[in-house]
């Protein structure tokens, strides 16, 4: 073999085996169990019914205000659920899986009472990149935030 031969297969394999450390195949479960946001104040489980994702907040750092009380949804703008728990709140609705990311649904913050279009992409076996947006979401009006696992 010449060089140039010898120089191209040797380019082919560190492609070749760089795409096989890189590439990993995503399924639908494995956005499955407990999640820690971003701030790693809040524990949200992701669980699925019939087909669809959907994830609530079982864990807050500080799940009480200071006079003791649960905190509550006082963001909401609809006054009949300000006094819901944010314990127990459930965040993500009606995700469902196609390919390599989770998409179709909403997620709620908490902290403004507002739900947005939401998808989700595995970065890793222990991270969730969550991207909450309003219109259309190749448009860019939104916000990504990274969730890890516990």
């Amino acid at each position: 073999m010449n060089k140039v031969t010898v120089f191209i297969l040797f380019l082919a394999g560190m492609l070749t085996g760089s795409l096989s450390v890189s590439g990993q195949v995503v399924k639908a479960n494995d956005i499955l169990g407990f999640w820690l946001n971003e701030e790693k104040d809040a524990r949200i489980e992701i669980t699925v019914t019939n087909g669809r994702f959907f994830g609530k907040i079982v864990w807050l750092e500080e799940p009480n205000e200071d006079n003791g009380l649960p905190k509550v949804d006082e963001e909401n703008p609809d006054p009949a659920l300000q006094k819901r728990p944010i314990m127990g709140l459930e965040i993500l609705k009606d995700f469902v899986f196609d390919k390599d990311e989770w998409s179709g649904g909403t997620i709620y913050d908490p902290d403004n009472g507002k739900t947005y279009k939401c998808t989700v992409k595995k970065g890793s076996a222990t991270v969730l990149n969550i991207r909450g947006y309003i219109g259309k979401e190749w448009m860019g009006l939104g916000r990504t935030t990274v969730w890890t696992r516990p």
